[in-house]
């Protein structure tokens, strides 16, 4: 009896430990989004290209490897698209990230009616 007891208790442990071992996954995908914006804030503006392209190239991959995307990214994203006159691409990825997180809805609906605003 106090044998079956001592080996359902090291059985016990033993099974903890593997479960604990795993490292957990990400919850997002993130590349180098957070290289990308740190260097966008230390560069000029003529940037926008790199960082229109960077995060295009970071969609692409977390597509391939079907992983999420961070919040933000999309709506970063639009940002840029807004920046450079791109008012429709700015739009589509403004109502991405609504899809992709409900929670920024207000503020996405904030920034695509600030932009129909300024193309009167």
């Amino acid at each position: 009896m106090v044998i079956t007891k001592k080996i359902s208790a090291v059985l016990i442990l033993a099974v903890c430990l593997v479960g604990c071992s795993r490292s957990p996954q990400p919850l997002y995908y993130w590349g180098d989004y957070q290289k990308t914006i740190y260097q966008y804030y230390q560069t000029e503006s003529d940037s926008t290209g790199q960082q229109i392209a960077s995060l295009q190239a970071m969609i692409e991959r977390s597509r391939a490897s079907n992983k999420a995307l961070p919040p933000g990214v999309h709506a970063h994203l639009g940002m840029l698209y807004a920046k450079t006159g791109r008012a429709e691409q700015a739009v589509a990825e403004f109502n991405m990230e609504k899809l992709l997180f409900p929670e920024s809805a207000p503020f996405m609906n904030f920034l695509i009616s600030k932009d129909k605003g300024s193309r009167k």
